[in-house]
């Protein structure tokens, strides 16, 4: 009998320790997490992140978990992503096309609606599994306030500033410590628009996001919710220039951090992540089942006791691409003008545990191409193309910068007029418009500083006409481009090669046009229709890699 007890107690002790190993492996969801508070930047990028003042951020990532690229779904604008954000799904599934979106207002309706007639949200779907739970949500951008269930929420605050915001947040999550609540915070996307982003004014205001941060976290502490609350930051797009919307990596890939209870330390998320992913990521802290409609998964590797996906394919990763000084500047390239002098070349490595290679030839660089190692001069007009490959094989995207060297006293450049308008929403005829100003200039661009002083006190509205000579050293066939917000074109001896014409941000047309060598007149005009303006015109050819139409082959007479 005493044999037979020591048995069954070692058999039991076995079962217990399978039974035990068993229900932690298979753990639905991770434990302690009673909070869930999210803070959204609107147009907070990567790179204003790495590059502002931001400790409380940095200090959030050393102690949880980030993901640096994680996708916006397209456009990358403003009330597409916050849906997504909060709805689990793209835009193909909750119709919330574009920034004029209404409740009555649309043209594709969701794929399901909720009681209010509208996608279901994070918001409403916690409220209906916990019907009881406090749910909040402050903005500072008006229209966050449409995209969520009203019914949902215990607290909806709209506040005109992100100071304003903040305190308000705070003093509810102290007062209320709710189940889910949602803190969205605008003055980043506007510094974007009105100063551009990638500016000292943009990274200040990041910085400023940075200390409102570091409050919510204060007011969490205080609220004695710190040991079981998970805080993730995020941002619904990036942005490039004036503006956002377009499909760049600038444009359409942000961070998301995440840090708190149940959060790895120190922790780079390999899972491929998109923004819809927040919702169901929210869903899975607060052990909630998300609606089959969802598409959004959780990013469980973010916490503690969960891997990557077994099924992950890595594929090649995209790592951040270097920077070649001069770096570019709101929609100005990499590169620049030299007059009389050479160019000196810096390149920056981004990436950890990788290094930069290059070309001179506009060509894509190769594992095998230059390495970088230290500055090195140009005497002439060269295209700079940059690669960063890492130790694992992954590369970056190539960044090209445009090196334009050119002598005077040699009769280079073109010879430019302004015109100041009103009303315009495309090209005017500009021999029935009166030019107030002509320049000389030794490329075919907009000088900010130039243009302001220019303008009439309440209208940015004007147009520009560049005329002169292109000298083409190979005959064959080449094609121009111009980038252009608002209108514009480009013509070669006359004929209409480039029609960028009408109201737009900056985008991009093409034209071809078989060319003779020698020089051929060269004409374009460009239009402002009100708010920033820009304009680059480019082109390449038989021996010309694509480049912005160097200084050296402009000039102000045909001989």
């Amino acid at each position: 009998m005493p044999g037979c007890n020591k048995m069954y107690f070692l058999l039991f002790f076995l079962i217990h320790l399978s039974l035990e190993g068993k229900s932690q492996h298979t753990a639905l969801y991770p434990p302690g997490i009673e909070h869930v508070i999210v803070v959204g930047v609107d147009a907070m990028s990567p790179d204003g992140i790495r590059t502002a003042q931001t400790p409380v951020m940095h200090e959030m990532i050393k102690t949880g978990a980030v993901k640096w690229n994680v996708r916006t779904i397209l456009p990358s604008s403003s009330s597409p992503n916050w849906a997504s954000m909060i709805m689990g799904a793209g835009t193909e599934a909750h119709g919330i096309l574009d920034n004029d979106w209404g409740r009555q207002d649309y043209t594709l309706p969701p794929l399901v609606s909720d009681e209010e007639d509208i996608f279901p949200t994070i918001f409403g779907w916690i409220h209906r599994n916990r019907p009881h739970a406090e749910i909040g949500a402050v903005y500072q951008w008006e229209g966050f306030g449409r995209l969520f269930e009203k019914s949902a929420v215990s607290y909806d605050r709209n506040r005109p500033d992100e100071l304003s915001a903040t305190i308000d947040f705070d003093d509810y999550i102290k007062s209320k410590k709710p189940l889910f609540a949602f803190l969205h915070l605008d003055h980043v996307d506007e510094v974007g628009h009105n100063d551009g982003h990638g500016t000292p004014e943009y990274y200040r205001a990041v910085s400023r996001a940075d200390s409102l941060i570091g409050l919510v976290r204060k007011s969490i502490k205080e609220a004695g919710m710190e040991g079981n609350t998970l805080l993730i930051v995020t941002a619904d797009h990036g942005g490039t220039g004036y503006g956002h919307g377009g499909a760049t990596i600038e444009e359409a890939e942000i961070a998301m951090i995440l840090s708190g209870r149940g959060i790895k330390k120190g922790y780079q998320i390999q899972q491929q992540v998109y923004t819809y992913d927040l919702a169901a990521t929210i869903a899975f802290a607060l052990h909630i089942v998300p609606p089959y409609v969802w598409t959004g998964r959780p990013i469980k590797p973010a916490f503690i006791g969960w891997g990557e996906p077994e099924n992950l394919y890595m594929g090649k990763s995209l790592i951040p691409s270097p920077k070649v000084y001069p770096w570019k500047y709101l929609y100005k390239k990499a590169g620049g003008l030299y007059v009389n002098q050479p160019a000196l070349v810096t390149m920056e490595t981004v990436a950890p545990k990788a290094v930069t290679r290059y070309t001179t030839d506009g060509s894509i660089p190769t594992s095998s191409s230059s390495l970088y190692e230290k500055p090195f001069t140009l005497d002439s007009t060269t295209v700079v193309t940059a690669m960063s490959f890492d130790i694992s094989g992954n590369a970056s995207q190539p960044v090209a910068a445009y090196f334009r060297i050119v002598a005077t006293n040699q009769g280079h450049g073109v010879h430019a007029h302004f015109y100041p308008g009103a009303g315009w929403n495309h090209l005017p005829v500009f021999s029935d418009v009166k030019s107030t100003r002509e320049w000389d200039s030794y490329e075919i661009g907009l000088d900010r500083e130039q243009i302001m002083p220019l303008l009439g006190k309440d209208s940015s509205t004007f147009g520009v006409t560049f005329g002169g000579y292109l000298q083409i050293d190979q005959g064959g066939k080449y094609s121009f481009y111009t980038q252009s917000d608002d209108g514009s074109k480009l013509y070669i001896d006359g004929q209409e090669v480039v029609n960028n014409d009408g109201d737009h941000g900056v985008i991009e047309r093409k034209g071809d046009i078989e060319l003779s060598g020698g020089r051929h007149r060269i004409r374009v005009e460009y239009y402002n229709g009100g708010g920033g303006f820009w304009l680059d015109a480019m082109y390449k050819g038989p021996g010309v890699p694509k480049q912005l139409i160097p200084a050296s082959k402009l000039f102000l007479r045909e001989n």
